[in-house]
């Protein structure tokens, strides 16, 4: 399996991008520059702002032992999203930065002052924005009840001994703490006009920069995760810092999300205005690499060797530089693919080699499936559930192979509904398992690319899907089918529903807790389709993380009582639950049924259900 978030190494070869931007930082400084990092959901922009720092941090300008990693870059890393609902994100994000300056001037013993003096103008603003109002806000200060946070905070970090300079002086600027009556820095300051104290905001900042000679380097992800307020909010605050001396910001967001949001929260402006506002903030726009084909194919084999338990660190590194490498000639003609990937080793672990072939197959599919186009996020997410539904396979005892299971969920993902469910027709109407219906249409493309088919297989994805190894019209599907269910049911002819019966059970799962008005339905159904009824349920059931009360069971609960063989059934479903899943409040729900002695008696002796439970029963069983 792989995790879902950005990385810091590079399976996409977006180093040259990360140099080319961090070059442009460092050629420019002390000037100030933005660069925007944009691009779509998932396609990597997390990952080519982690790429852009760690570039930065490869300058080993600065002298030795210093808080920034021994260089001239200090790094202040917002996500907006994580303070959306919790916080003011313009607030949070200024206060990160007053905090990081206050970290850094501490450990190089200088400019401790200005970082003191920006924090205590932050925090003018914090107060300003909790009450809402610039004159209530004044008066606030003025008659003592200032912003929370951060005067206490850096005045007790610069009161102590890492601090330079006389008592008395750090005594008169360390603020009061929170809950004190009355901050005469804060009661100064209200005398001031916003606009004097925005100057004075920036002056600060910029002071106290130049001061310790650093770069301050901002880096703002997942603003387009973001409701409109809080991109808005973010994007307020980064304007309130841009484009003064010593600063770099870098932003990753969907562009068209962040002027969506500027529309939302400025309504009634034009495109244009929209366009310009995002511009005005923006000075180095940079989109995020599309990929082809050879770039897909080689993300994909490189997340298998990543993933590989038999290569050591050093083979993975060795085999990322090689294939990346391989990657930056590809203009010339030069391909990656399994052949080239697999002549980097002498010999390839067991299972590797296979992957690597179904990286190879796939990735023509990856990139031109309109519902993936070559998303790095979604491909990882497809590789995710093939492992899933293999380990699903295995605990079940299914045997599947993992090249038809992948086609099928590739078929699942980007084909139509409508043609998914001929195919699990055609599935289950077959006594072997066959997909009969692809048998034509198969050999068909594989004599002609121009072929055509009927609703609902004309799609040029099908075509392609259909042209894609392995051939699938001679293969029994039931088992990767079963295992995939959650997208469709595997309905075999033998556990086919009448009208009524099916009715039933849609009415069950719809509305588990109103079973018990059904039951006068269930006269009329016979007892194999019952049975099948109980088990699609008890499928359904297995979902459930707490067995407390859930609803399904009670519609599980409704059907048993038909027939002690279906009651024995749940009972067998009961004592296979986890321990730790059960609560005290299943005891009361299932205390009458014929079978919950022997269910009860199976906690009682288990050590791992919790002592409540217990209890439950012994109350229950002594009738309590």
């Amino acid at each position: 399996m792989w995790t879902d978030n950005e990385t810091d190494i590079d399976f996409l070869n977006f180093s040259g991008v990360a140099k080319t931007a961090a070059a442009m930082i460092r050629q420019v400084q002390p000037k100030p520059v933005s660069i925007g990092v944009s691009g779509a959901w998932g396609v990597g922009k997390s990952s080519l702002i982690k790429l852009i720092r760690n570039e930065l941090m490869l300058d080993k300008s600065a002298p030795k032992g210093l808080l920034s990693d021994q260089n001239t870059f200090v790094f202040v890393e917002f996500n907006a999203w994580l303070y959306q609902g919790y916080d003011d994100a313009r607030a949070a994000l200024l206060e990160i930065i007053a905090q990081t300056l206050q970290d850094e001037a501490i450990a190089r013993h200088t400019a401790g002052d200005k970082a003191l003096e920006f924090a205590k103008r932050v925090n003018w603003f914090r107060a300003l924005k909790l009450v809402g109002h610039a004159a209530t806000a004044l008066a606030a200060a003025h008659f003592g009840h200032p912003g929370v946070g951060l005067p206490g905070l850096f005045g007790t970090a610069f009161g102590g001994t890492q601090h330079k300079g006389d008592a008395k002086e750090q005594k008169a600027e360390k603020p009061d703490k929170v809950g004190e009556k009355e901050d005469p820095w804060l009661k100064a300051v209200a005398k001031d006009t916003p606009p004097k104290e925005i100057h004075a905001l920036r002056s600060a900042l910029e002071d106290a920069l130049c001061e310790m000679n650093i770069t301050l380097v901002v880096l703002i992800d997942d603003l387009d995760r973001c409701l409109p307020e809080t991109a808005i909010s973010t994007l307020e605050a980064i304007r309130l810092l841009l484009f003064m001396d010593h600063t770099a910001f870098v932003i990753a967001a969907d562009e068209a999300m962040i002027k969506h949001a500027v529309k939302r929260h400025f309504q009634g402006v034009d495109d244009t205005l929209v366009t310009n506002y995002f511009d005005k903030l923006i000075q180095v726009p940079i989109r995020v690499p599309q990929l082809g084909v050879q770039e897909v194919r080689a993300y994909m084999m490189l997340l298998f060797i990543e993933a590989s338990r038999l290569l050591d660190g050093k083979d993975k590194e060795d085999l990322r530089r090689e294939i990346c490498a391989r990657l930056g000639r590809t203009w010339k003609g030069e391909r990656v693919d399994a052949d080239f990937v697999k002549r980097l080793r002498p010999q390839w672990p067991d299972g590797l080699e296979s992957q690597l072939d179904t990286a190879d197959r796939l990735a023509a599919l990856m990139t031109g499936a309109k519902d993936i186009a070559g998303n790095p996020r979604l491909i990882k997410r497809f590789l995710n559930a093939i492992s899933l539904r293999l380990s699903l396979a295995k605990a079940q005892g299914v045997a599947v192979d993992e090249a038809i299971l992948t086609k099928l969920l590739l078929f699942e993902r980007c084909g139509s509904t409508d043609a998914y469910e001929a195919l699990v027709r055609s599935v289950t109407d077959d006594v072997q398992g066959h997909p009969t219906v692809l048998g034509p249409m198969e050999t068909d493309v594989r004599k002609s690319d121009k072929v055509e088919f009927g609703k609902p297989w004309d799609d040029r994805f099908l075509r392609d899907w259909l042209s894609l190894d392995p051939t699938l019209a001679d293969k029994d599907l039931r088992g990767a089918l079963y295992v995939s269910r959650e997208h469709a049911p595997l309905v075999l002819p033998e556990n086919r529903l009448s009208q009524a019966a099916s009715d039933v059970l849609n009415a069950l799962i719809e509305h588990p807790d109103m079973a018990d008005s059904l039951k006068d339905k269930f006269v009329d159904i016979d007892a194999r389709s019952l049975g099948v009824i109980l088990d699609k349920l008890l499928e359904l059931a297995r979902g459930e993380q707490e067995w407390g009360a859930p609803k399904i069971l009670t519609a599980c609960l409704a059907v048993s009582r038909t027939d002690i063989a279906l009651g024995r059934k749940v009972a067998a479903f009961l004592k296979d639950r986890p321990a730790s899943q059960i609560k005290a409040s299943i005891i009361p729900k299932i205390r009458g049924e014929a079978w919950s002695p022997e269910v009860f008696a199976k906690w009682q002796a288990d050590d791992e259900v919790i002592g409540v439970v217990k209890a439950a029963i012994t109350r229950k069983a002594e009738g309590k």
